[in-house]
């Protein structure tokens, strides 16, 4: 299946949840040659991201990532993403193959009344459902975050650059027991970000170790 080459290039709008998760909900989720970093005893950081990916980006998609903790290989640190959902082919054989990320197909709807909602779903399952509404004035703001993955034996590091105007907002996420990624316990960010304007660049991966053979992991 073709697909673009890395680096892709990512424009749209997008939102961002950020929760402290329990330290031992995540381990099943992370390749044991990866530590995780606790940012108080017990707990890790992590969050929810939609985003609705439209002109001028490489490819035409949406996308819903689950970043279950902060990670670290020697003084590298990263996010682990463990679930990844989009609505496009190109784009789950493109993350597959090039970042070894578990990319799945889902369908998004994203809806405008008084408050933003996306939902997600494969077939007649709710993956989650987020709504929000904006509290204080948008800035314009970079931020850089790399991320592991692995790939084949390989440990993967991979940079990701975006830069948007970004806000607080008031949020609802609903994830119901029957969603794969619900043994996280997400349903009440700590702070929840919008991003109207966003340019996102995912880079492409670099090896950071050969590993003698790959530590599974499927997500729950």
């Amino acid at each position: 299946m073709p697909y673009p080459c890395a680096p892709w290039t990512l424009k749209g709008r997008a939102v961002q949840t950020l929760h402290p998760i329990d330290t031992r909900r995540v381990r099943s989720l992370v390749p044991s040659d990866l530590a995780i970093v606790e940012i108080f005893p017990g707990k890790t950081v992590g969050g929810v991201y939609c985003a609705k990916y439209g002109s001028g980006s490489t490819l035409l998609y949406n996308e819903l990532i689950v970043v279950s903790g902060l990670v670290r290989h020697r003084m590298q640190f990263g996010a682990w993403i463990s679930h990844i959902y989009v609505d496009h082919p190109d784009s789950v054989a493109g993350g597959r193959e090039i970042w070894g990320l578990p990319k799945e197909l889902a369908e998004f709807t994203w809806e405008k009344d008084d408050r933003d909602r996306v939902m997600v779903r494969q077939g007649d399952r709710l993956l989650c459902s987020l709504d929000f509404s904006l509290k204080t004035f948008r800035f314009p703001m970079p931020f850089s975050f790399p991320s592991f993955s692995t790939l084949g034996s390989n440990l993967l590091l991979f940079p990701g650059e975006l830069t948007s105007h970004i806000g607080l907002v008031d949020s609802r996420l609903v994830i119901p027991p029957e969603s794969p990624f619900s043994m996280l316990n997400l349903s009440n960010p700590w702070l929840t970000f919008s991003c109207e304007d966003l340019r996102l660049v995912a880079g492409a991966p670099k090896v950071v170790q050969e590993r003698a053979t790959a530590t599974p992991y499927a997500p729950a």
